[in-house]
């Protein structure tokens, strides 16, 4: 089934049937489409990998609430991972994010090529009779669907083939005890542990067992809320890091945490738990760079490098994943998942910078204003000053190395974006599968939290290797050297097992070469030379291009190798462009990103957008498989929000 054509168009397309290895949230039931005729039918294409899928799973909530009798979504799983691909995992994640509608598993992507998804996450709209009526890429798509799902309401109801009631989720058995899906720990003065229970919204302290709860800090219900301990709520915390004592006097506060969901930093002071907000507007942040012009929403459409600014209560952040204090810079330093950055926030100032990233998705060395990330989730402080880096969705292990001539960006482990695996040796060879959580061993080498593995690894900077420390561990998002004992040892935080436990550290480490891997997706078969590349974007009812500087669109444009795109790439306004392609590259990826910006009416008497108007800002990043063929495609449309 092709995708729809352009906006405006009236050929109406039925929706393809979905097909997968089982459904989750349905109690035990299967669907299909017929079931689900009569409801206005959302898919969502995600991978619980993907940060931006998990974005758009809480962009969601609101509509799903208000329109729970007409409208049902289905979350169709389709994996990127090997990890993503197993049943137990994939139902571990959907119980970990709080999904309450039914998911299709779809491992082979049977779904995912019927509707030609092209990117996670993409929202598929299906009407009550089975047509599809929208396509969208990408997230930020809320505010369109509150003014489509009206629409169709309303025609439906007029045409008698809409029916109200309850949908399909059946809510599963919970599975967690005192911790529920933790995600990092930091230990403390005393010999005690500061757990992020983040499937409970809240944080624990424990005993040095790792056992007993000593105190909670949160209400465990998710929210924004300031204050005493019993009285504070976070939204799916994750990285803990304890200020000096110095700075920590000055800020009056220990401890900051990054509150992932609420796009916020959190302070909090150890002698009675009390919670406060020390970073972030609460509004997530889209673009990757300072605001030189700002939208009504408060987000930046545009900048450069550098400082954000010194409101950091102003500043809006996207997902920060993890935290560390990094004594040379005198500063926390942030794994800013949600646009591939690393951010810094200096307690004492409340200045909020970009440290390393320019907001592009993907694997790239060099000087840190340039290089790129992929969704960074775990940060440790090297005995030299050097920042480890685990990279995600690269799979790889980067480090910032701090000179005094500034910040530059180095790979130790990792291929890119496409690319993982298990094997250790050579660390050119080796891989890892989305790696969440590193740590500093007291050889100067580095302990990775190997997540999709479920194992932790060992890099060993002084011979270029990696070898393997424990395995069989369930999806580990954390580790931290415990030398409290007689014999240093590892403690990891077992997310998938709702328990943290201590893992020996092994003289001979076990070596493993279970192969490397590539991500399963179809390739495009396309023609060596001219490729017309179109994005195709209208705005919602209701909203218009926010032309007021100028195009409000962009295109940024790269590959990989980059020798496959020998003309077209770069950074420009527009949503067309001709790309050259190498007919001397068999294969590679091209990587697109595309964004518009568009503000809600009603418009002015002389068709200008009132200066009060809320704006939004639509944009997605994909990466797309490319095989070189004769007759391969010419043109290439892609939609971050086609509408039928």
């Amino acid at each position: 089934m092709d995708a729809p054509t352009s906006t405006g168009t009236t050929q109406r397309v039925r929706a393809s049937e979905l097909v997968g290895r089982n459904w989750l949230n349905t109690g035990g039931k299967q669907l299909d489409l017929e079931q689900l005729r009569g409801k206005i039918v959302l898919l969502d294409f995600w991978t619980f990998c993907c940060i931006n899928c998990l974005h758009v799973l809480d962009e969601l909530r609101p509509l799903e609430e208000q329109y729970k009798d007409v409208l049902v979504t289905v979350g169709v799983h389709s994996p990127k991972f090997e990890h993503e691909a197993d049943p137990v995992a994939l139902a571990a994640a959907v119980e970990r994010y709080e999904i309450h509608h039914p998911v299709l598993d779809d491992p082979e992507l049977v779904t995912w090529q019927a509707y030609a998804a092209r990117a996670w996450p993409t929202l598929v709209v299906v009407d009550p009779e089975g047509y599809i009526v929208a396509h969208l890429s990408g997230e930020g798509h809320a505010a369109g669907l509150a003014s489509l799902i009206p629409e169709l309401i309303a025609e439906h109801e007029a045409k008698g083939t809409l029916h109200r009631g309850d949908g399909p989720y059946v809510a599963p058995e919970p599975t967690a005890g005192d911790l529920r899906f933790p995600g990092k720990v930091l230990p403390l003065a005393g010999g005690t542990f500061l757990v992020s229970d983040t499937g409970h919204h809240r944080l624990v302290e424990l005993a040095p067992d790792l056992l007993t709860v000593v105190r909670t800090i949160g209400t465990g219900t998710k929210g924004h809320v300031d204050g005493s301990a019993a009285e504070a709520a976070f939204n799916e915390p994750q990285g803990l890091a304890l200020l000096p004592a110095e700075a920590a006097a000055a800020a009056g506060y220990d401890v900051i945490v990054a509150d992932s969901v609420n796009h916020r930093l959190r302070g909090i002071r150890l002698s009675d738990g009390a919670v406060s907000t020390v970073a972030g507007s609460g509004v997530q942040r889209l673009l990757e760079a300072g605001p030189a012009r700002v939208d009504a929403s408060g987000i930046g459409l545009a900048g450069t490098n550098g400082v954000l600014g010194t409101e950091p209560l102003d500043v809006a952040l996207s997902s920060p994943w993890d935290v560390v204090y990094s004594e040379k810079l005198g500063q926390v330093v942030i794994a800013m998942a949600g646009v591939h950055q690393i951010f810094g926030f200096n307690p004492a100032t409340g200045a909020v910078s970009i440290l390393a990233g320019n907001g592009l998705e993907g694997l790239l060395d060099g000087p840190a204003e340039g290089a790129w990330f992929a969704q960074s989730s775990g940060l440790a402080q090297g005995p030299d000053g050097s920042i480890w880096v685990a990279d995600s969705e690269t799979s790889a292990l980067r480090v910032l190395r701090l000179g005094d001539d500034g910040v530059t960006v180095e790979t130790a482990i990792g291929a890119g974006l496409f690319d993982f695996g298990f094997r250790d040796g050579a660390a050119g060879q080796a891989r890892l599968q989305h790696p969440l959580g590193v740590a500093v061993l007291p050889d100067g080498s580095v302990a990775i939290a190997d997540t999709y593995n479920g194992a932790v690894r060992r890099y060993d900077p002084a011979t270029g290797t990696v070898s393997t420390l424990a395995r069989g561990l369930a999806e580990p998002s954390d580790v931290l050297l415990d030398s409290t004992g007689e014999v240093p040892l590892l403690i990891v935080v077992e997310a998938n097992r709702h328990q943290l436990v201590r893992v020996a550290i092994p003289k001979d480490a076990q070596q493993v070469d279970e192969g490397a891997a590539q991500t399963q997706r179809p390739k495009t078969p396309v023609a060596a030379g001219e490729l017309a590349l179109q994005i195709r974007f209208s705005a919602p009812t209701g909203q218009k291009l926010d032309d007021r500087w100028g195009d409000p669109t962009q295109l940024k444009i790269s590959s990989t190798p980059p020798e496959l795109l020998v003309d077209g790439g770069g950074t420009s306004v527009g949503l067309t462009r001709t790309l050259v392609l190498s007919a001397d590259v068999p294969e590679g990826i091209l990587h697109i990103t595309a964004r518009a910006a568009a503000c809600d009416g009603p418009e002015t008497e002389d068709g200008e957008i009132p200066d009060h108007a809320a704006c939004h800002l639509y944009q997605q990043d994909w990466g797309i498989p490319v095989l070189m063929s004769a007759d391969g495609a010419t043109e290439l449309s892609l939609d971050l929000r086609g509408m039928d």
